[in-house]
């Protein structure tokens, strides 16, 4: 015997099937994944002879290309070197200032703590720059005892995919100053509160601390409603990659113990994978930090 179905039925079983087909595409939408690094390229500095920036430039893009980083926060990069890898990174921009002046485009040319995208993926709705110091809006102000002006750059940015809004924050923190980096970590996660409020957020640097150091401890401070996670702890994967992120001057395969760059999340990040990468061409690396990879997803 046939089975009859009713006109009627019939419409209202190709909408609900319509229905359902359009809430799990939304649904997978809203669950995109993307790759987060955090990458200190080493300034251009003609002293470092075989490891000079014109002779390392095409790793340093192929890291960010081979392992498919959708967003860089870089440390240490000079103008002319975010030009050499958007140049090299086709479909990919940056955003940031220079933290003695903080122009786009200084002279003499100077360290940016920038933002480098794939600007297929996100839209830049926002962002500016602050300095680490007693007076953050002051532009090239050195903080406490630190021995350089420092910077965080941040930017607000929107997944075409999804559609969804979330914050990037991106430093480095002086290499001298102890208690800069300890009011530095302070200052930082009270900028994020303000600036991002509950939205999503990532944080990437060079904190030039170790994670038994007060920076660390007061980044990650659990007792604190305004603390940020570590993404290598939160990673559903293990850990791929040595522990340490400090070569010790291009020094293969690095120092065991200073891992001092990071990938912070809060508000909504899972992570998925997370690594230091080692890649190296016959033991030559691409800069004197190991670039630090993660897989997030944003719920």
């Amino acid at each position: 015997m046939k089975l009859k179905v009713h006109p009627s039925k019939s419409i209202y079983l190709l909408l609900l099937l319509a229905y359902i087909i359009t809430f799990t595409v939304a649904g997978k939408a809203q669950t995109a994944t993307f790759q987060v690094m955090t990458f200190n390229i080493r300034y251009p500095n003609p002293n470092d002879g075989f490891n000079y920036w014109p002779n390392r430039k095409e790793l340093a893009a192929s890291m960010i290309r081979f392992h498919e980083a959708d967003i860089v926060g870089v440390q240490e990069a000079y103008r002319s070197q975010l030009q050499d890898l958007t140049q090299q990174l086709p479909g990919y921009k940056w955003y940031g200032v220079c933290r003695t002046d903080g122009a786009t485009d200084p002279e003499p040319d100077g360290e940016f703590s920038a933002i480098i995208y794939r600007s297929d993926r996100f839209q830049l709705v926002s962002g500016n720059t602050f300095w680490l110091s007693e007076h953050p809006k002051e532009v090239g102000k050195a903080g406490w005892d630190a021995a350089l002006p420092r910077i965080v750059t941040w930017a607000k940015f929107r997944d075409k995919q999804t559609q969804q809004e979330f914050f990037f924050f991106n430093t480095h923190f002086d290499h001298m100053g102890q208690k800069a980096r300890a009011e530095s970590a302070r200052l930082i996660r009270e900028q994020i509160a303000t600036i991002a409020g509950n939205a999503p957020v990532i944080l990437t640097g060079d904190f030039n601390a170790i994670p038994t150091e007060p920076p660390y401890r007061i980044i990650t401070d659990e007792e604190a409603k305004d603390h940020l996670q570590d993404a290598l702890y939160l990673s559903q994967q293990p850990h791929h990659g040595p522990m340490g992120t400090w070569t010790n001057a291009f020094q293969f395969p690095g120092v065991p113990d200073r891992r001092i760059d990071y990938i912070f999340v809060k508000n909504g990040f899972k992570v998925l994978k997370h690594a230091n990468l080692s890649d190296s061409w016959s033991g030559r690396l691409p800069s004197d930090h190991l670039p630090v990879l993660a897989r997030v997803e944003l719920e």
